[in-house]
């Protein structure tokens, strides 16, 4: 038990307070210029990038003026996902959905553990985030991610990448969702400094 409490601890002192910075201003950015957010994760990752989904959605419903963000995961919807990998294969299950909706501005963010960085089996499956992450890059778009490990191909693709510094999936996974929390947390309260200043300027 005090190896994994140690773990988180040793990851708090380490992450970049940069990165998550960076990270929390473009979504201050897409929610400025009312762009639309993509999240997209697999395996346990799938989860989070759901909870994360519904938590931005529902972030700004408390303060007074803020229009809502648009946040859509791209793994949430079973019946298409299975089509698309059907029909397009694994590795396009993203991109394929990004065709539809994704315009210049938009931002997509990934989740993964070891952020597709080809070490054991994790490298092949995360290439469905690598194509969506590039699509988005090639099309205009602002790509975020969350990863581990070492940060793999995500952290060289992505605008932003917050990497847990850390080499064990547990503690990768669970400190991906502390920092989607952090972000529920802190940016709604950046957007509503930002609302209450412009209200200000105007008196």
């Amino acid at each position: 038990m005090d190896s994994f409490l140690y773990g988180v601890s040793d990851i708090t002192k380490k992450i970049s307070r940069e990165d998550i910075n960076g990270f929390i201003n473009q979504l201050f950015q897409a929610w400025f210029h009312k762009r639309k957010i993509f999240i997209c994760g697999n395996g346990g990752s799938s989860s989070t990038a759901s909870h994360f989904t519904a938590d931005l959605n529902n972030c700004l419903s408390n303060i007074e003026g803020a229009h809502r963000l648009s946040v859509i995961c791209l793994n949430d919807n079973m019946a298409r996902f299975s089509a698309l990998v059907n029909d397009k294969g694994w590795e396009n299950v993203y991109t394929e959905q990004l065709k539809n909706y994704f315009e210049p501005g938009d931002v997509i963010i990934g989740i993964s553990v070891h952020g597709g960085s080809g070490k054991d089996k994790a490298g092949a499956w995360s290439q469905n985030l690598l194509k969506a992450l590039q699509f988005a890059k090639d099309n205009g778009g602002k790509t975020l991610g969350m990863a581990g490990f070492d940060g793999g191909s995500m952290k060289k693709i992505c605008d932003v990448c917050i990497v847990v510094p850390y080499n064990t999936t547990p503690h990768v996974e669970g400190y991906h969702v502390l920092l989607h929390h952090m972000i529920y947390d802190l940016l709604p309260k950046k957007i509503s400094i930002f609302i209450n200043a412009a209200n200000e300027s105007i008196k």
